[in-house]
């Protein structure tokens, strides 16, 4: 399928056909107008480059800033994951979601406009080069893991047709100026016929985030962004990567070390010491428990998202005793969870890297470093 017919937004109207005040704000940009943004793609301007190409941090005419995707060359496979990610984000609009400013698609160029986020992504926040700077307070996790949720709640339940993301994880949910949350990098998604439980397709996401069945069957559904959206609520209570190395033999998974605590209400044990217990401990015993409950094993156990939503927004007490006693956060219980014995390398499987790659891979995935000069 062609970039220009994969394109057509849910209304049918081609991309750069002229709309109507009501429609969307995202428009085409001219290759000239891209060039002068970001100084000719210069060196200065880069955010990150991956196998697909770079992206560029710019500065358009009337001074709004922009992120800046280019592919490094054209290819049948490029052209796709071109097509795909401008399509989803021509679909959807919700406040939680990054917003698609435009594209560009002039010769072998093929360009993705979005909005600049400057306080980068969770991961960027927890692990990387904004760590130091302790700006997650408790407030704002509890209020990026609610928005974030209601934006995949979107994506599953309200957009038409429904679409699954399939790379949730904390470098992929970005921060603008006021932390909030926007899920971003739809390069991946698909979109999910109606009346279908799952589609079966090449597995691509990132270790530690990969729900069970997918990462060996390859069976995607919206149960899948459960999951990883499991292990990124883990990650945001407890500051703890998805994977942790114990030493050069064994991995230990973030739900391996976070279920023992949680069925001995240890909770407090699993908030982020540099929170320096500065939390609130019921919303604090919501995220975890949520967080394990999405990422079981078994998928018909997962909450879908909408149920996730009220119960990190604690809208039913009720519910929320359900889950605090439901059988899995019994001590007797065997674990339910992905284990470190999962599948550890594959082509189409992304590993989260560590210092200088892991900062490139987090610009490429979500516009994520800062320009060295502007």
């Amino acid at each position: 399928m062609g970039w220009a017919s994969c394109c057509k937004r849910a209304d049918g109207v081609q991309p750069g056909r002229r709309k109507k005040k009501k429609d969307t704000a995202w428009r085409v940009f001219s290759l000239k107008e891209l060039q002068s943004a970001t100084n000719n793609f210069n060196y200065d301007n880069k955010l990150g480059e991956g196998g697909f190409g770079s992206v560029y941090w710019g500065q358009l005419w009337d001074g709004s800033q922009i992120a800046v995707k280019r592919l490094k060359s054209w290819s049948n496979k490029a052209e796709t994951e071109f097509a795909v990610e401008v399509e989803i984000l021509a679909r959807v609009r919700h406040k939680s979601l990054l917003s698609l400013r435009g594209y560009c698609s002039e010769g072998q160029e093929r360009l993705i406009v979005y909005d600049y986020m400057p306080n980068l992504s969770i991961h960027s926040q927890l692990h990387g080069q904004h760590a130091a700077e302790c700006n997650l307070g408790w407030e704002r996790r509890m209020k990026i893991a609610i928005d974030s949720a209601e934006g995949i709640a979107y994506l599953h339940h309200y957009a038409t047709p429904h679409i699954i993301h399939r790379d949730v994880k904390a470098s992929n949910v970005l921060l603008d100026s006021n932390f909030q949350a926007r899920v971003a990098d739809f390069g991946f998604a698909k979109l999910i016929p109606d009346g279908a439980t799952h589609v079966t397709t090449k597995v691509k996401g990132t270790l530690g985030y990969l729900a069970p069945e997918y990462a060996m069957l390859g069976k995607a559904s919206e149960s899948c962004d459960v999951f990883s959206f499991g292990i990124m609520l883990l990650e945001l209570a407890s500051g703890k990567k998805p994977v942790e190395k114990l030493n050069p033999t064994t991995k230990r998974t973030i739900t391996e070390w976070a279920l023992p605590l949680a069925r001995d209400k240890k909770f407090k044990e699993i908030a982020d010491p540099k929170l320096n217990g500065n939390f609130v401990e019921d919303e604090l015993k919501r995220m975890v428990l949520v967080g394990l409950a999405c990422s079981q094993n078994k998928p018909e156990q997962r909450p879908i998202m909408s149920e996730v939503v009220e119960l990190l927004k604690g809208e039913s007490a009720e519910k929320l005793s359900n889950l605090e006693n439901d059988e899995l956060f019994k001590p007797e219980q065997t674990s339910s969870f992905q284990g470190s014995s999962g599948p550890d390398s594959s082509d189409c499987i992304t590993e989260e890297k560590s210092s200088k790659a892991d900062a490139i891979e987090e610009a490429v995935a979500s516009n994520e470093m800062v320009p060295s000069a502007r």
